[in-house]
């Protein structure tokens, strides 16, 4: 007699989660270019007078102001993930959040972060006062503008979009590798803190500068509670030995 497998259920979840998160992000990405196409058509003239008149779109500082303010979204919302990755091996939701809640709320919070870097990114081509050409936005340090600190910047977005991959590679990469993947997690943060700290044009404000010391600092402490916590509950040799002699021995 065959009993039913258990991992089946599990496994048609997961592939219903990966065809609605694959579903959603084609429906997003597919209105945003139908969006665009028709924003850039004639029939659309009197909408971008309107927006130019509410926006000031045509002018050198509309799309400077734009990327300034998705990549301060971008930054938020890669603290949030990379709290949020700690908060769960720390185990600080307890009881209160379900594992597959908090993974997927993880998940959902990388890919709007890698979003609004897409944005922050994509817009410097469109801005008229520093133009950026396609080479010097997805190559490391070929920015005409502090091109150490903005090179930064690029590695820790290609990191971010390697750990947001390995959502969905899971299964094909295994938890070891995930796991270690999923540690770089804390590098691309420290370039994006880097990147924002000493490229960015609003750090020297002291709004932003508490924005970025404070965020800073949970995330430090958050890491050496995490590994403090891991070190604690680590097992030795001796209670590994003693948990092996306490085994019944079973006599054949």
């Amino acid at each position: 007699m065959n009993l039913p497998d258990s991992s089946q259920p599990l496994k048609r979840e997961r592939k219903t989660r990966l065809s609605y998160d694959l579903f959603i992000f084609g429906l997003v990405a597919l209105i945003v270019g139908l969006a665009g196409r028709y924003l850039a058509s004639p029939a659309a003239a009197s909408v971008r007078a309107f927006l130019d008149w509410a926006f000031s779109l045509t002018s050198d500082q509309a799309m400077w102001y734009l990327t300034r303010a998705a990549g301060m979204i971008a930054y938020l919302l890669l603290w949030f993930s990379t709290v949020w990755g700690l908060a769960i091996p720390s185990k600080l939701f307890g009881e209160v959040l379900s594992g597959d809640f908090t993974f997927d709320f993880h998940k959902f919070i990388s890919l709007l972060s890698l979003g609004f870097l897409g944005l922050h990114v994509i817009v410097l081509t469109a801005d008229r006062y520093l133009p950026y050409s396609v080479a010097q936005i997805l190559v490391p340090f070929l920015s005409p503008y502090r091109p150490l600190w903005v090179g930064i910047g690029v590695i820790a977005f290609y990191l971010s979009i390697l750990v947001t991959v390995t959502f969905y590679m899971r299964k094909q990469i295994g938890m070891k590798a995930f796991r270690y993947i999923h540690y770089t997690s804390l590098l691309a943060y420290l370039g994006a803190v880097a990147h924002s700290l000493l490229s960015g044009t609003d750090s020297s404000l002291p709004v932003i500068l508490l924005l970025y010391i404070s965020t800073f600092a949970v995330v430090v402490f958050l890491t050496v509670y995490w590994l403090v916590r891991a070190m604690v509950n680590r097992p030795t040799k001796t209670s590994q030995v003693k948990t092996l002699s306490a085994k019944p021995v079973r006599h054949s």
